[in-house]
């Protein structure tokens, strides 16, 4: 779907709006093994994920403008009795094992390909 700010309906999720879930998901799966692996306790807790985006480069209105976020801040709002140093560790081992976040962090060569079938008569 497209964004609002596009021309869409805001009824179905754009592109950025699933990287940004993608990011939140793969953050919470990786925080829930962390904090397993490392023993802290975490009683409930929320993980969510806003960007900013120039739509004038994505509408082409504006050659200049960047095409894709420019800035992406990631939160976790969790409950849990874990001193600050478990906090900092449990979210640098976070940071270090999402493979969504290491993905964006460090982004890889992307080859592109296409194949063209010929309809048939």
């Amino acid at each position: 779907g497209l964004h609002p700010a596009t021309g869409g309906n805001g009824l179905s999720a754009c592109s950025g709006d699933m990287l940004l879930e993608a990011l939140v998901a793969c953050a919470g799966v990786t925080l829930n093994a962390v904090a397993t692996a490392i023993g802290v306790v975490i009683r409930s807790g929320a993980v969510r994920a806003e960007g900013d985006l120039d739509f004038r480069g994505t509408l082409g209105v504006a050659k200049d403008a960047p095409v894709g976020f420019q800035r992406i801040r990631l939160y976790f709002d969790l409950e849990t009795d874990a001193s600050e140093d478990e906090l900092s560790t449990l979210v640098r081992l976070t940071e270090r094992y999402c493979v969504v976040y290491q993905t964006l962090r460090q982004p890889p060569d992307i080859a592109v390909s296409h194949h063209v079938s010929v309809a048939r008569k």
